[in-house]
């Protein structure tokens, strides 16, 4: 009988040859090295995802990724890294990775509120290993995801919070990531956020590189949120050299009586593959996972989800608008599955699309997987060009063109940052759709229609 191996690439070779010469190093013994080894041999077994993987199709990672780039390493502060902190504007707890590695030295680890404990992933994977095992595993609503399985395999660094169950915070926890950008690097990361029971929280990612050399950057935020409890993430992707490659993976798992909302915005983001998986842990829970893309040039952005509907009486909602201008091309591919005792199931996904020209591109793949007979679910996905009627209203009114067309795109992006519920946040996420929107003309204040 022959057996058939399939030919590896340049980039799929290099990664195994750097897990060789890391395994040892990477933090974690026992349980986690042997996570660590399985998850590799699973990634092994599948390569690079490609198109021919239905969930993959329109993001072919094996011939975006034609050589892996060396793993980054922790190095000397450059001085545009502490420019941009000195910068930052989000009130609240800063916790700094750069280059995927925690920086404790630049973080507030010194005046965290009550009821929230920090450590960076490398400690923690040293003096915990087995207590932590089980968060770096690949979840089974994720199974099959090979890239997920590279970033369980090689997560170098990260953060793990912790919140006590029934804290309230005021504000917000900003977790700050930087990519130096002095050279190329492959960054492996990974936070790891425990909600107790009944706590309030509001989590804001920030991904940035601050320099000219392009990374490849595999990413994962997983949130383990207990009964009861209240999170808010935000996450912004932004200012990234447009031969960056990322991955971005959201993993929640939610108890009974939860209320979970995440806000993604993208730009200037190279290629960027945003992807989320959540399951429902108890009944009676609410998620919402809502997003902005805002895409010129050839700028790239998936957004995949998988709503694991595992227990009844849940609410979902999929909410994500897609600005393309240039070459630009957007991916939206989001599936609902609801088990067969998951009764009273109500869901709701859409996306909703302007191309601002004909060399925009977008891509809509929505699912319904229903095993239940009690369950309300729809979904609806448009693509369209400005109205016509609205830039001749506004027009008609005394604003020209370049105002008129950034009034009416401000207005259609921003029905997202409103479900964006700190008041500071929202703003910050406002300004930076303004500042996508200024290059291609000045954005009219509010009122000024």
């Amino acid at each position: 009988m022959a057996i058939i191996t399939p030919l590896k690439t340049a980039a799929e070779q290099k990664l195994a040859e750097q897990f060789a010469n890391v395994k040892a190093e990477l933090p974690g013994a026992g349980a986690v090295r042997k996570l660590r080894e399985e998850a590799f041999a699973g990634f092994e077994a599948k390569g690079l995802p490609h198109r021919r993987l239905e969930s993959w199709r329109y993001t072919d990672l094996r011939s975006l990724v034609r050589e892996a780039m060396p793993l980054a390493r922790r190095a000397e502060r450059p001085q545009a890294i502490a420019d941009r902190l000195a910068l930052q504007t989000i009130p609240g707890t800063r916790l700094v990775s750069i280059d995927g590695i925690f920086s404790a030295a630049d973080s507030d680890l010194d005046n965290l509120p009550a009821g929230v404990s920090v450590r960076g992933l490398a400690e923690a994977l040293t003096q915990a290993p087995e207590a932590l095992a089980a968060a770096l595993e690949v979840p089974e609503v994720a199974r099959d995801d090979s890239a997920l399985m590279l970033n369980a395999a090689l997560a170098q660094d990260g953060v793990v919070i912790e919140i006590a169950p029934e804290t309230e915070l005021s504000r917000p926890i900003l977790l700050l990531a930087l990519g130096s950008g002095q050279k190329e690097a492959a960054q492996f990361s990974r936070v790891l956020i425990k909600v107790g029971a009944g706590a309030k929280v509001t989590i804001v990612e920030q991904h940035e590189s601050v320099g000219p050399a392009p990374s490849q950057i595999n990413h994962a935020i997983s949130f383990a949120v207990a009964d009861g409890a209240e999170v808010e993430h935000v996450r912004l992707v932004t200012r990234q050299r447009p031969e960056t490659v990322q991955v971005q993976t959201l993993l929640a798992e939610i108890g009974a009586h939860v209320t979970f909302s995440s806000v993604a915005l993208a730009s200037c983001c190279g290629v960027l593959r945003q992807q989320s998986f959540l399951r429902y842990a108890g009944e009676h829970s609410r998620a919402a996972l809502r997003g902005i893309n805002l895409l010129r040039k050839q700028q790239h952005s998936d957004v995949t989800l998988v709503m694991d509907h595992a227990a009844a009486h849940g609410e979902s909602r999929e909410l994500f608008k897609n600005i393309i201008e240039g070459e630009g091309t957007g991916v939206f591919q989001g599936k609902v599955v609801v088990r067969q005792h998951s009764q009273k199931t109500d869901g709701s996904m859409k996306s909703n699309t302007l191309l601002l020209n004909d060399g925009a591109t977008m891509f809509n793949k929505p699912e319904l997987e229903i095993f239940a007979d009690d369950v309300v679910c729809g979904h609806g996905a448009t693509v369209a060009q400005m109205d016509a009627e609205q830039l001749f209203y506004l027009m008609a009114r005394g604003l020209p063109r370049p105002q008129a067309e950034a009034l009416v795109l401000a207005a259609f992006a921003g029905e997202v940052t409103e479900f964006v519920a700190d008041e500071a946040v929202r703003e910050i996420v406002f300004r930076e759709i303004e500042a996508w929107l200024a290059q291609r003309g000045p954005v009219p204040k509010a009122g000024a229609a």
